[in-house]
């Protein structure tokens, strides 16, 4: 648990560092894993202030995320993680709605190496992601997305774990 407590302030630290010159998003997902746990993320992201490869089509550009998500499994089963990623978003052209597909890789810690019946193997896990949905003017957005955990065979047993979840982003 000290182990969760230190990467939480850490990327308080490093959170707060991006934001203090960019705004800030909040975002609120629901979703469930393979196994059928609820999963509850709040997050906070903050858009890169820079975008490549624009044409009339779109453009890829991408954001910091940092979040925190309950895994409400049975009362020996719940787990807690947070979680860390750069993610890459490309944005089509459109003016009041932009559809988007996003992709990222970050990292995570769980606070137990168990969801479910899956064996973690380590509290450390990567965070692999894939999305897509629709941004709206004035700074809101909905998708879906499916997150894997894994640690990438760093540590045995490495089951990891699937999260497929909707999500609602919103300006600060």
């Amino acid at each position: 648990m000290k182990k969760l407590l230190c990467l939480a302030a850490l990327a308080a630290v490093t959170l707060g560092q991006s934001f203090t010159t960019q705004a800030a998003d909040v975002s609120f997902s629901i979703g469930q894993t393979g196994d059928s746990t609820m999963t509850y993320r709040l997050g906070l992201q903050s858009n890169w202030d820079a975008s490549w490869w624009q044409t009339s089509v779109g453009r890829i550009t991408g954001y910091w995320d940092g979040a925190y998500t309950y895994w409400d499994g049975d009362e020996t089963a719940s787990n807690h993680s947070l979680s860390f990623a750069p993610v890459f978003v490309y944005e089509f052209a459109g003016e009041s709605v932009k559809p988007y597909i996003e992709a990222g890789i970050g990292v995570a810690a769980f606070s137990s190496t168990e969801v479910e019946s899956n064996k973690l193997g380590s509290s450390f896990q990567f965070e692999d992601r894939i999305g897509f949905g629709l941004r709206f003017a004035g700074g809101h957005e909905v998708g879906v997305r499916a997150i894997h955990y894994s640690n990438a065979g760093l540590q045995t047993p490495n089951d990891g774990v699937e999260s497929y979840a909707l999500h609602y982003r919103m300006p600060l």
